[in-house]
C-alpha cells in the first residue's frame, strides 16, 4: 500500500467517524473541559434590570440640568436589595456597584462628584446621560443563542453559561480511547526491566493528550508480541466499548510487528495504512465494528506527532466539534535556515525564543530522531514542513504548530 498524503490521512479518519457520541445530562459544576451537545440559550436578560457600574446615586436626568444641585435621600440600593419606591423630582437614593437603578431613576451621580449632608445630597458635577448605568439586557437577551453546539466549556464559557443560569448541560459523554502499547520490549514504569528492556512511555503522553482534547483515556497496559496477546487486548477494548483502539508500535512489517496481523484476523477493515510524514510513517487506520482503529509507531515521539495531528481531530469530531478537522498551524518567524525537504511532510521539534522586540521565533533542534523524549520535552512547537518545501533562511515564514494547546 503506498504512502498517502496527510491530508488525505486525515480526511479518511474524520470520514469515518459517523456521528458524534450520545449526549448526557451534566450538572455545571462538573461540565468545565467538557463539549456542548446543543446550543445554549439565555433564559433571561442579563442584567435582568438597568443597574448601577459605581457606587453614586440614583437621579432623574432632568433633575442634573443646572449644577449645582441638592437632592432629598429617600434610602439605598445595593445589590439584591432593591430600593423599594419611586423616586420623584428633586430625590436621590444611596446605590452601590450591582444594585437595581429605583423606579423613575435613569441617572447615576458617583460619589466623587457628590458632598453629602444630612439627609440630602449636593450634586457639583455630571458625566454624560448613561454613563453609569448598565441597561437591562446588556449582556445578553433572553432566547440570544449564546453558546453553540460543539463548543468546549473553557473558564469563559463556563462562566457565560453559569451567568445565564443553567444548572445542567447537555453535553457529549466522553469519548473512550484504549490505548494499547504493544511490545515484548516493554515494560511498566516502576518495574524492573530486563538488560533488553525499556519502558513504556507513550501511553501516558498519548493519554494526556487525548484527556486535553476531551476524552477518557482507558490503559490497556502492554500486550506481547504474540497474536493471541494481542486478540485479549482487543477484546478488552471492546467490552470496554471503546470508540478508538489506538495501539502503539508493532504495526509496521517487520517479523516482529503482528499488530496489523492480528487486528486483520479479527476482522478489522484496514483503511490505510503509511503515510507521508516524518515522524510517524507506519500509521494505521481501520475499523473493527463499531470501534476505530489508529496504529500509532512505536518510538514515543512519532506517537505523539499523530495523536497530534489525526486522534485529537478524531476525538474532536466525536465530540461533534464542527472544527475538528481545522489546520492546527500557524505562521512563525524562523530563527535559523533550514535545509529543502523530502517527499514527507516534516514535523521538527522546535524551541520557541521571546526577542527583544517582543516577537518569538522558532528554531528546529538539531537532533530530530523520532525515539528522543528529551527533545521533544525541551520543545514548545512543531515546524511543519511540507513535502518538497525549499531551503528557508533565517528570518523567513514558517508553519508551526504550538505544543501548549496540545499536551
Amino acid at each position: 500500500m503506498a504512502m498517502i498524503p496527510v491530508e488525505e490521512a486525515l480526511a479518511r479518519v474524520l470520514a469515518g467517524i459517523g456521528q458524534p457520541v450520545e449526549a448526557e445530562e451534566v450538572p455545571i459544576s462538573r461540565a468545565a473541559g467538557r463539549t456542548l451537545a446543543a446550543d445554549l440559550v439565555a433564559s433571561r436578560d442579563q442584567p435582568p434590570f438597568a443597574a448601577s457600574a459605581m457606587d453614586g446615586y440614583a437621579v432623574r436626568e432632568a433633575d442634573l440640568a443646572a449644577l449645582p444641585a441638592t437632592f432629598r435621600l429617600l434610602g439605598t440600593s445595593a445589590a439584591g436589595r432593591r430600593h423599594q419606591g419611586r423616586i420623584g423630582s428633586g430625590e436621590a437614593v444611596r446605590i452601590f456597584t450591582g444594585a437595581p437603578l429605583p423606579d423613575g431613576a435613569d441617572a447615576i451621580v458617583i460619589q466623587e462628584d457628590t458632598e453629602a449632608g444630612e439627609g440630602v445630597v449636593t450634586v457639583r458635577a455630571k458625566e454624560p446621560p448613561g454613563r453609569y448605568v448598565r441597561p437591562e439586557g446588556l449582556d445578553f437577551s433572553e432566547g440570544q443563542i449564546l453558546l453553540r453546539a460543539g463548543d468546549r466549556l473553557d473558564a469563559r464559557r463556563i462562566t457565560l453559561a453559569a451567568a445565564a443560569g443553567h444548572g445542567t448541560l447537555s453535553l457529549r459523554r466522553l469519548p473512550r480511547i484504549a490505548i494499547l502499547a504493544t511490545g515484548d520490549e516493554l515494560v511498566r514504569p516502576g518495574e524492573h526491566p530486563a538488560p533488553d528492556q525499556i519502558f513504556a512511555s507513550n501511553p501516558f503522553g498519548v493519554g494526556r493528550i487525548v484527556e486535553k482534547a476531551g476524552g477518557e483515556a482507558v490503559d490497556l497496559g502492554i500486550a506481547r508480541d504474540n497474536l493471541a496477546d494481542l486478540a485479549r487486548a482487543v477484546e478488552t477494548a471492546q467490552a470496554a466499548r471503546a470508540d478508538i483502539l489506538v495501539t502503539l508500535g508493532g504495526a509496521s512489517v517487520g517479523d516482529h510487528d503482528l499488530v496489523q496481523k492480528a487486528l486483520l484476523g479479527e476482522g478489522m477493515e484496514l483503511g490505510f495504512w503509511r503515510v507521508a510524514l516524518r515522524p510517524g510513517k507506519p500509521l494505521m487506520h481501520g475499523r473493527l465494528g463499531k470501534m476505530m482503529l489508529l496504529g500509532l509507531p512505536g518510538n514515543p515521539v512519532s506517537s505523539l506527532v499523530c495523536s497530534i495531528l489525526f486522534l485529537v481531530p478524531a476525538i474532536r469530531a466525536l465530540l461533534g466539534d464542527p472544527a475538528a478537522g481545522e489546520d492546527p498551524t500557524e505562521p512563525a518567524i524562523l530563527g535559523e535556515a533550514l535545509a529543502p525537504n523530502d517527499g514527507r511532510q516534516d514535523y521538527l521539534r522546535a524551541k520557541l525564543v521571546r526577542q527583544a522586540d517582543g516577537s518569538q521565533r522558532v528554531s528546529a533542534h538539531a537532533r530530530q530522531d523520532s525515539s528522543m523524549t528529551a527533545v521533544m520535552a525541551a520543545s514548545d512547537a512543531l515546524i511543519m514542513r511540507p513535502p518538497r518545501a525549499p531551503a528557508l533562511a533565517a528570518g523567513e515564514t514558517c508553519r508551526m504548530i504550538r505544543l501548549d494547546r496540545f499536551v
